[in-house]
């Protein structure tokens, strides 16, 4: 009789030199209070703690990978969060060749960018070590030839320390496993063939360009010509958030004006992360000649589903008060992943999910409620008294926060706040008419409180977990809280990435490359070829494409 075969042994910290770790629970009350706080004070402060001002001193140059009459690379974005979403894309990005599963063999990129928030909650040296580099250099470790290039772009969440640990990883010239950091800045160039660019900027914090910055671009342009093509990556895509902030794309619209347009090139491809998904739009361009504004956030962090996004965006908007502005032009949504009928049934099981995923927050919510409860019951059928106006007021001070709290403030979230509080209210109400009916009510103090807490808590908990589930589902419809809604989904599924093809005709062909499921079983295999990954999935990882490959320029002669 043989032996069974010996159970796959897991990699040890000491080994990997770092820790998995698990998703965000991105409502549990901890995180929620110490991410506001650390956000709070980037936006107070983030002015004076700008490191791009400084970045003037460190070298300016623009990087050449233009040798090449072909080139291969890859984009991804928002990177840094649970250890099964982040190595599943890590493994398929470090693969020498993606199989997809109509049968396409793509090869590895041979530059790797990275377009924002490589890093979560917020940015600190261990942070990075575990959410980010330990990953990814563990699926593509030390290679001794043919070795990558990484560049980074700063999204808010590395912004969230001012940018001290984002510097200090990627603008040190150091090797992250078999990819070599080469940028000295937050922003950079770099210059690809057949004249195509691609220009990464850092707009910290959505507010404005520095001077430094600019002069940078402004030495770059003076190499443009009306025969070079720009891909221009901005850490967020302003142009789906003019609906609610007209003057989100101001700043990346004064850097086409001023920057590039004088020069002549063209920009066929604006690219963002920062909304965890894949969406295309498409339109003519200013030039007349088309134009894609594109998203792909869908690197690591929990899935934001594209039910939410408009049909059609004007580019620039036409509500900015913007002193100059370019002209607007329409771009009609081309294509999302997931789609939008996919993105509302996931969102129905926001009942199952965020209970499990947060019980911080259905522990918050217990205490509030009985609290809440408390002083209905000991009101003696007198509504106003200081303790329910105290409770009350909590609670609408607690829905103002949680609507508002990515800093919008049009009357369509201020009317959301005040209409979120009103069944939390209700809702205690009700528990407290139920609970004094109870024969448990009559028990003397203490007794009576702690049984409050004890069994009545977890209850209300519960339901009323469901009431923020239900307000989360109806308010997404008016584009409130929806960011919040996925949050509390926590969905590491359906993934994404661009793969991308400069042909030796000069033509740009887009694979936006798509994972269903990310893994969760893995094995240890220290002992495979130098460069084959440390860590592997226990079952095949599937990709696929979120659309058909997307040609977004002709070849030079025929663009002509």
């Amino acid at each position: 009789m043989t032996a069974p075969a010996p159970r796959p042994r897991d990699l040890s910290p000491a080994e990997t030199g770092f820790v998995r770790q698990k998703p965000v629970p991105w409502l549990n009350p901890g995180l929620l209070a110490g991410t506001a706080v650390r956000v709070l004070l980037a936006y107070l402060f983030g002015g004076y703690l700008d490191k791009r001002e400084l970045q003037a001193a460190l070298p300016d140059r623009a990087f050449d990978h233009s040798a090449a009459d072909e080139l291969w690379f890859d984009y991804t974005a928002d990177v840094g969060d649970g250890f099964d979403a982040t190595y599943s894309v890590a493994s398929l990005l470090a693969r020498p060749e993606l199989m997809l599963d109509d049968g396409r063999l793509l090869p590895r990129g041979s530059l790797l960018v990275l377009g924002g928030d490589q890093v979560y909650p917020t940015a600190s040296s261990p942070a990075y070590e575990n959410r980010w580099k330990g990953p990814y250099r563990a699926a593509l470790p030390d290679l001794a030839v043919d070795t990558p290039s990484l560049y980074a772009l700063p999204g808010n969440h590395d912004w969230y320390d001012g940018l001290t640990a984002f510097l200090r990883l990627f603008a040190q010239g150091d090797t992250i496993g078999g990819w070599r950091t080469r940028q000295a800045r937050s922003y950079f160039a770099l210059e690809l063939p057949h004249r195509w660019w691609l220009l990464a900027v850092d707009i910290q914090l959505s507010t404005y360009i520095d001077e430094p910055q600019l002069d940078y671009f402004r030495r770059v342009a003076e190499r443009l010509t009306p025969e070079d093509r720009i891909i221009l990556v901005p850490a967020q895509p302003s142009w789906v958030k003019t609906h609610e902030r007209p003057d989100a794309y101001d700043s990346l619209d004064y850097f086409i004006r001023t920057v590039i347009e004088p020069t002549g090139a063209r920009i066929p491809l604006l690219l963002a992360g920062d909304m965890h998904h894949y969406a295309r739009y498409t339109g003519p361009g200013p030039d007349g000649r088309g134009r894609q504004l594109v998203t792909c956030g869908g690197g690591g962090a929990y899935l934001v589903g594209t039910d939410h996004l408009p049909e059609q965006v004007a580019v620039p908007p036409e509500e900015t008060i913007a002193r100059r502005r370019s002209t607007p032009q329409r771009y009609e949504l081309a294509a999302a992943y997931p789609s939008q009928p996919a993105s509302r049934r996931l969102g129905w099981q926001v009942f199952a999910r965020l209970p499990r995923r947060n019980p911080g927050f259905v522990g918050l919510l217990a205490l509030m409620q009985t609290l809440l409860m408390l002083a209905f019951v000991t009101s003696h059928d007198r509504w106003v008294t200081p303790a329910t106006v105290t409770g009350v007021a909590a609670v609408l001070a607690g829905t103002a926060v949680f609507t508002l709290v990515l800093g919008v403030r049009t009357r369509k979230h201020m009317m959301a706040a005040a209409a979120h509080a009103v069944p939390h209210v209700a809702l205690a109400a009700g528990g407290a008419a139920v609970w004094s009916a109870l024969p448990l009510s009559e028990l003397p103090n203490p007794w009576a409180t702690l049984l409050a807490f004890a069994v009545y808590g977890p209850v209300i908990g519960l339901l009323d977990t469901w009431v923020v589930c239900g307000y989360l589902l109806i308010a997404r419809y008016a584009d409130v809280n929806v960011n919040e809604l996925y949050a509390g989904l926590g969905i590491e599924d359906h993934k994404s990435f661009l793969r991308f093809h400069i042909g030796r005709d000069g033509s740009l062909t887009v694979y936006p490359v798509a994972v269903e499921r990310v893994a969760h079983r893995w094995r240890a295999d220290p002992g495979g070829a130098p460069g084959s990954p440390w860590i592997v999935p226990e079952d095949p990882l599937r990709a696929t494409l979120a659309e058909p490959p997307v040609l977004v320029d002709r070849p030079r002669r025929a663009a002509g």
